[in-house]
């Protein structure tokens, strides 16, 4: 579930459920108590990073992206990340802050398709 994720990373992952983004927020509020019909855990450890979401049981990652997500640097660091998550047959979906404070029904149409793309398998 942590594919080797170091104790370093657990303490991260304490510290950024505290600063949480009203994002994230929103859309722990949709996503906690298997409102999904799956469980959710919210900064999550897995390999050398934090997840926002992650749905152990479905392979699944929902980052959730402010701003800084839009420079070139952060979009090539993105994609090497959502490329390491492919390797261990983990999904990734991402969404923008804006997307889920202002359309959220959309976002968890969205992540519902995933989970239900996972059952099928």
């Amino acid at each position: 579930m942590h594919l080797g994720a170091s104790g370093n990373l657990f303490a991260m992952a304490r510290q950024l459920r505290l600063q949480e983004t009203e994002a994230e927020k929103r859309l722990w509020c949709r996503l906690r108590n298997n409102q999904l019909g799956v469980k959710f855990r919210r900064q999550h450890p897995i390999y050398t990073y934090v997840v926002d979401f992650y749905c152990h049981s479905c392979g699944l990652v929902i980052e959730v992206d402010g701003l800084v997500h839009s420079t070139k640097e952060s979009e090539f660091n993105d994609s090497v990340r959502t490329k390491a998550f492919t390797e261990f047959n983990i999904e990734v979906i991402r969404f923008t802050n804006y997307e889920v404070l202002f359309d959220i029904e959309t976002v968890l149409d969205k992540i519902k398709t995933s989970i239900k793309k996972f059952q099928l398998e």
